[in-house]
């Protein structure tokens, strides 16, 4: 009798559907992504971005002790300095903003956790870009390399276990590889942001660092409507010597991810990034969407797609609703 196949008789109980689920979603596979500022002694609300905030040095470290007890993977740490300049020249500065508190969290944390620095200049600049500008107003790619040289170093220095080179600059992950290992960090890893997409959902974090971006960065991060060249980038990142790389952003580049999943010999991480959380927030928020689920849903998606780790500002949230 008509039908003879009956694939609901898997889904008929939550034992059932638990035995045969096909993706995993656990803490462990979570990063934290986390802001300190310069100069604050309360922290500061990201309007966009709601339930995360700019920390002091002091919530900074009570942030990080919960995600861990929570049981995520690791936290990515991104800096706010109060003075900028043209070179960035705050994030090579050991005292710096971003490199204090990777030595509090190495302090307060040890190995207990992964703990990550964004290896980037555009916090750091008065212009807002990612790398030092030539002298049209462009950004200067072999200028920029030396710059993260110094900046990995700072960061390795500090506490650092992986670093994270966002920029978008040819041959950064050779660059950093090098300098870390002739300063004798050999065991400090890279996960490169191999494929990050000139994207629009992007603002709320402009906000989340305070940036001083005018313009674009379209000379440097990739084209939303090409693959291939993700793949380039891939391959040349894992040759320099790229411990893991990253898809950014991860919702509107899942069919990036999967193909990233699929030839990639090193893990892949996904960022889940602040436009797609403000979306589900402001949803949530008028009732649209049912919150809880919703988080879940969008993660599992992103694992489901090919992401070995995930960054997300719903971390330690998720952690905790995840048997």
């Amino acid at each position: 009798m008509f039908p003879e196949h009956r694939p609901r008789r898997l889904r008929s109980t939550a034992a059932l559907r638990r035995l045969v689920s096909e993706t995993t979603l656990r803490p462990r596979q979570l990063i934290l992504p986390l802001f300190v500022a310069e100069g604050i002694d309360t922290p500061r609300p990201i309007s966009s971005m709601p339930g995360v905030v700019q920390h002091t040095r002091d919530t900074l470290r009570k942030a990080a002790v919960e995600a861990v007890r929570a049981g995520v993977g690791g936290l990515m740490l991104f800096g706010i300095p109060e003075q900028r300049d043209a070179t960035g020249s705050g994030a090579v500065d050991e005292h710096g903003i971003l490199n204090v508190a990777l030595r509090d969290l190495r302090s307060e944390l040890g190995d207990s956790t992964v703990l990550m620095a964004d290896t980037c200049l555009d916090e750091f600049t008065d212009h807002g870009h990612c790398g030092v500008l030539d002298d049209h107003g462009g950004v200067d790619n072999d200028a920029t390399l030396k710059v993260y040289a110094d900046m990995a170093v700072a960061q390795a220095e500090a506490g650092a276990h992986m670093l994270g080179p966002s920029g978008m600059m040819d041959g950064q992950v050779g660059v950093i590889r090098r300098a870390l290992d002739e300063a004798g960090h050999l065991g400090t890893g890279i996960l490169a942001y191999s494929a990050k997409y000139a994207s629009a959902f992007y603002g709320p974090f402009r906000e989340a660092v305070d940036s001083q971006l005018t313009g674009d960065r379209k000379t440097y991060q990739q084209d939303p409507g090409n693959a291939r060249e993700a793949l380039r980038e891939i391959e040349l990142d894992v040759e320099e010597g790229a411990d893991a790389i990253m898809i950014k952003p991860a919702l509107s580049y899942l069919d990036i991810l999967r193909q990233a999943a699929d030839v990639s010999p090193v893990p892949v991480a996904a960022y889940n990034i602040s436009g797609e959380y403000a979306m589900v927030e402001a949803a949530a928020a008028n009732g649209w969407l049912d919150r809880e689920r919703t988080i879940l849903e969008v993660l599992t998606s992103i694992r489901r797609a090919g992401a070995d780790m995930i960054l997300t500002y719903w971390a330690s949230e998720a952690a905790a609703w995840l048997d």
